[in-house]
């Protein structure tokens, strides 16, 4: 048993050392950069309301969720979710996360083949990401050529998570990369506070990053015990 959690930590430990280390390095940047308030002053809210309206997207509603960093873009109902501690806020770190999220509205309206993906793999992501691993470790108690066979359906499923977790990434950086763009572009932020932005937003890249890594290292783990059961 204790040999199979050390084989377990063997692939799963750096991916969860960089996910703690992803998720301390957007905790130091958002709290540092929500002291500071942009030189303009617009809140969360209003930077995400004239960066819609100014992409033609007036038709996109704005509405305050709760949670820290529980910010989103729902393309099914076509709102912008955000935080109170972003939607409240005019502060740098508000309007990085603001622009970002209202980014992703963005890719949206310009039909962005990876977010058209990313948002019709999440059914299939919800359920392969707790049913997979139930059906593979069926299939490794059968323990016989019908049993590997079930094993690989349930490595099928789960992998889903990979591939959303991969998609993700470019999604991310993309939506970053109109959010620097918008700010400074509709004057929202001047050019000497763009860099807080992007510590924010680039320490919150890191965390799709490690999120891509534990999907990996979790099927790579799968697929040690499945082809290492059937040398044996």
């Amino acid at each position: 048993m204790f040999a199979g959690y050390g084989l377990y930590l063997l692939f799963s430990l750096p991916a969860l050392i960089l996910g703690m280390w992803a998720q301390a390095k957007v905790k130091s940047a958002y709290n540092k950069y929500s002291q500071i308030r942009s030189y303009i002053g617009l809140t969360g809210a209003q930077i995400s309301r004239k960066i819609l309206d100014a992409n033609g997207l007036q038709n996109v509603k704005i509405e305050q969720t709760r949670g820290i960093l529980s910010d989103h873009y729902d393309p099914a109902s076509r709102v912008l979710r955000l935080s109170q501690g972003v939607y409240q806020s005019n502060s740098i770190a508000a309007a990085g996360v603001a622009a970002h999220e209202t980014g992703h509205a963005i890719q949206h309206q310009e039909g962005n083949a990876m977010l058209k993906f990313r948002t019709a793999i999440v059914p299939t992501v919800q359920i392969g990401s707790w049913l997979g691993p139930i059906i593979f470790i069926i299939g490794l108690f059968l323990n016989s050529a019908f049993g590997d066979q079930v094993a690989v359906v349930g490595l099928i499923l789960f992998s889903a998570t990979a591939i959303f977790a991969l998609v993700t990434l470019p999604v991310e950086l993309d939506a970053s990369k109109k959010a620097q763009v918008q700010l400074v572009n509709s004057g929202l932020i001047l050019q000497s506070e763009i860099g807080g932005v992007d510590k924010v937003l680039s320490a919150a890249a890191w965390t799709y990053v490690a999120g891509a890594a534990q999907a990996i290292s979790s099927i790579l783990y799968y697929v040690f015990l499945l082809f290492g059961r059937r040398r044996d």
